[in-house]
């Protein structure tokens, strides 16, 4: 099955549609069909994307904070008044850091887990129903962090092996449901996630690391993605050669010690 025979027609939910990944996703999910529900904290910036986008009208601007997971049950509820179903839910909100583990404080810590984490498995146990129902699939977004700890990354690291562990698992519950998992791990994409990153107080990193700024464009990003979610496929590695650090650590763990502890943390 071709992309857009894939995706024609599905309704699709994106969380952190309004920048990077995400806002990437948008478009591109657009151009094959889809009709999108798009989440993030910037509702003005989420109406201009949808202003943009192919068939306006088909799509749903819907505000959301994932650290306010009480809020979620009546955001389902307007999904519910203007969709019949969700088939596909990609969970891409969250947020990244750059700071040391000594240096970040009990507040960031606990920030990066419920926004990564907690947000992310409360929505998705809220929209698991309608999943089961159409047959449908999830997208996590994850990071080649979530394979290993890296500088700088100790609690975003942290929540994002959380995640595979997580979906894993409801990965293996959930398939004699129809419901299939594909968990995505990025490296190094063009994206502003390091510009929002939290330092060790909480307060955006505002710069663009040399590591983003050199990765692979989002859009070969966003076509690798769906692709794979078109293949259901479990698991996706995205971007260029640091990808292959996942599999040296794998089969060479002494090697990628020496390695992964030359490279620059930004």
């Amino acid at each position: 099955m071709s992309k857009r025979n894939h995706f024609q027609g599905k309704i699709v939910w994106i969380t952190g549609a309004s920048s990077g990944i995400g806002k990437e996703l948008s478009i591109q999910l657009s151009k094959l069909g889809a009709k999108l529900i798009l989440s993030s904290r910037k509702e003005d910036v989420l109406i201009d994307l949808k202003e943009s986008l192919p068939r306006t009208e088909e799509h749903m601007v819907l505000p959301m904070d994932l650290a306010k997971t009480d809020e979620f049950e009546g955001l389902m509820q307007r999904v519910e008044a203007r969709f019949d179903r969700i088939d596909l839910l990609i969970q891409n909100g969250g947020v990244s850091q750059r700071a040391t583990a000594a240096d970040s404080s009990e507040d960031v810590v606990r920030r990066i887990m419920e926004v990564n984490f907690f947000g992310n498995v409360f929505l998705m146990k809220r929209v698991l129903p309608k999943l089961r129902d159409s047959r449908g699939q999830v997208l996590v977004i994850s990071s080649i962090a979530g394979k290993f700890g890296f500088f700088l990354r100790s609690s975003y690291s942290a929540s994002k092996h959380a995640l595979h562990g997580y979906y894993e698992s409801l990965s293996l519950e959930e398939e004699k449901y129809g419901v299939s998992v594909t968990i995505a791990c990025p490296g190094k994409i063009n994206t502003p996630i390091s510009t929002n990153a939290l330092d060790s107080r909480g307060e955006q990193h505002g710069e663009m690391d040399h590591n983003q700024e050199t990765g692979m464009s989002v859009e070969e990003c966003v076509f690798q993605l769906l692709h794979a979610v078109s293949k259901r496929k479990r698991e996706v590695l995205v971007g260029n050669k640091e990808v292959k650090a996942v599999t040296l650590k794998r089969f060479f763990p002494a090697l990628f010690w020496k390695i992964i502890k030359k490279q620059s943390a930004t």
